[in-house]
């Protein structure tokens, strides 16, 4: 049996390295702490986060309950294509906007940032594939125990991993935007491209590889929640 010390490191690596591609969740993080503040991101972040750690207790104790109820999962990532597509239009939009200051449609809104973030992060199931993917591989290795302590520190790894991720977006990505004295207008075209290119692959995902089979896909690193490669993709 693996120390909880390793089983936290094993949870935390793997979202930390799934949230790296470029992807909705990261890049909207990003843009929340260019366009608005910090704090803002880091609430955001926090609902990301949380989502994300329901989802993975949800892939370790209900996976017969996922399986029964896949039509749910498959409405919601159709509805995340529509969304995509709209929040891309919208940040096109913006960026020919004369007002420099111009928000799309994601910010220009009062909703609090840390509901925001649990609501896109929610209606993006794909977390529920990598997941159960990524928790059986390990479980049928022995790296991973069926027990609730393990399970409880495992799930918190991957909460933390998915918080260094978003860090890592919000406060080097604003840094760096920030260095090259990209404007306004730059931020909204990088985010709809970001919105318009996870909207592809998400239809490429539905139309070539239904949630069904993403459930018995072999583990992989490259996404999470929100990102933008067809096979096993979460993407922060």
């Amino acid at each position: 049996m693996y120390s909880a010390a390793a089983v936290f490191m094993t949870g935390m690596l793997i979202s930390f390295l799934g949230s790296l591609p470029l992807g909705s969740l990261n890049v909207s993080a990003m843009q929340v702490a260019i366009t608005e503040n910090i704090r803002n991101a880091v609430r955001f972040a926090l609902g990301v986060a949380l989502v994300e750690v329901l989802y993975v207790r949800l892939s370790l104790k209900s996976i017969g309950w996922i399986i029964a109820h896949q039509q749910i999962f498959y409405i919601l990532e159709w509805t995340t294509v529509f969304l995509f597509v709209i929040m891309a239009v919208s940040s096109f939009r913006a960026a020919t906007r004369k007002n420099p200051n111009a928000k799309n449609i994601l910010l220009d809104n009062s909703m609090n940032r840390f509901w925001l973030g649990f609501t896109m992060s929610a209606i993006n199931p794909v977390q529920v594939p990598f997941w159960f993917i990524w928790s059986t591989y390990l479980l049928s290795n022995k790296i991973l125990s069926p027990l609730a302590w393990q399970f409880n520190i495992y799930t918190a790894g991957i909460g933390a991993g998915t918080l260094l991720g978003l860090a890592l977006f919000i406060f080097a990505g604003r840094w760096l935007l920030q260095k090259l004295h990209a404007s306004q207008r730059i931020v909204h075209v990088i985010v709809g491209i970001v919105f318009i290119v996870s909207a592809v692959v998400q239809l490429y995902r539905l139309v070539y590889k239904p949630f069904s089979q993403q459930l018995q896909s072999k583990p992989t690193l490259v996404v999470k929640a929100g990102g933008h490669l067809p096979d096993n993709t979460r993407g922060h």
